[in-house]
């Protein structure tokens, strides 16, 4: 399994000078094996993939753990979209109010972009998720519910005996610096459990986090205490905020590494980083 990093930003797209090493578009993860490639949410950085190999692919598939603008920005000018005959299958939350097809075309649509979602050239199979297992090719992925604002989810993603999580936005405990002492009550522990990768939002420090409560996304010592409790063994922290600097990210990057008595590796996610289990 292989995995990289096409947009690690959240909130807005940042593509400035003092954050170009970092990268400054948000978020997207492409992940692949020998068989299979997987497109994990669709903000900005989905346009830099390299769409030559993409057009001449059978079927992609792009899951979605949310629609907030940061995570859907890019699917527009995704380009496989407006190829005649092209399989695409995108994934997304459940919601109570309305199919995932009409919240997705409240954003294709007029008056935020001139072609409604019916009028795109591909063959759009659209495919609504919940606390779900299911495969797509030889992946097999389980999503769960996580807290965040607006319908969101979490993935699981196993090939052989590789487990990667991604969870880029998630505030498992609204208030409190602690998680619950019950796994069972934390949000989004069951997905990570002993995975090889977790790839999890780390968009506040410490300090910033008690003027965000409720905002939907985690301090630091939200993602370690969940990496730790769920004995992953590498984690990425993700969704950067576009106001932090690379400079900024480093300072952050080596407290934690000074501070962290765990058995697990920690990184700071990087546009076009490149891993593989």
């Amino acid at each position: 399994m292989k995995f990289k990093f096409l947009g690690t930003r959240g909130s807005y797209p940042s593509p400035k000078k003092e954050n170009s090493r970092y990268g400054g578009s948000t978020s997207c993860v492409e992940l692949s094996n020998h068989d299979t490639n997987i497109i994990l949410d669709a903000g900005t950085g989905i346009l830099n993939l390299y769409l030559a190999f993409y057009t001449q692919l059978p079927r992609i598939d792009i899951l979605l753990t949310h629609l907030h603008m940061d995570h859907i920005q890019g699917l527009a000018f995704f380009r496989p979209l407006f190829r005649k005959g092209m399989n695409v299958h995108i994934w997304g939350p459940r919601g109570n109010s309305s199919s995932l097809r009409a919240r997705l075309n409240q954003y294709l649509s007029p008056p935020l972009f001139p072609m409604p979602l019916r009028d795109l050239p591909c063959n759009l199979h659209i495919h609504e998720v919940a606390n779900s297992t299911f495969r797509i090719g030889s992946f097999e992925i389980t999503s769960a519910f996580v807290i965040h604002p607006g319908p969101t989810i979490g993935y699981r993603i196993q090939h052989r005996d590789k487990t990667l999580a991604y969870i880029p936005d998630h505030e498992p405990m609204i208030g409190s610096m602690n998680l619950y002492p019950k796994d069972r009550w934390v949000s989004g522990l069951s997905l990570c459990q002993k995975a090889d990768v977790l790839i999890h939002d780390a968009m506040y420090t410490n300090e910033e986090y008690p003027t965000r409560i409720g905002w939907g996304h985690s301090a630091c010592r939200h993602v370690l205490q969940i990496a730790r409790r769920a004995q992953v063994k590498k984690l990425f922290l993700f969704h950067h905020d576009p106001d932090h600097s690379d400079a900024f990210l480093d300072q952050v990057m080596a407290e934690l590494r000074q501070n962290n008595n765990s058995l697990f590796e920690i990184q700071l996610a990087t546009q076009e980083m490149e891993y593989e289990l």
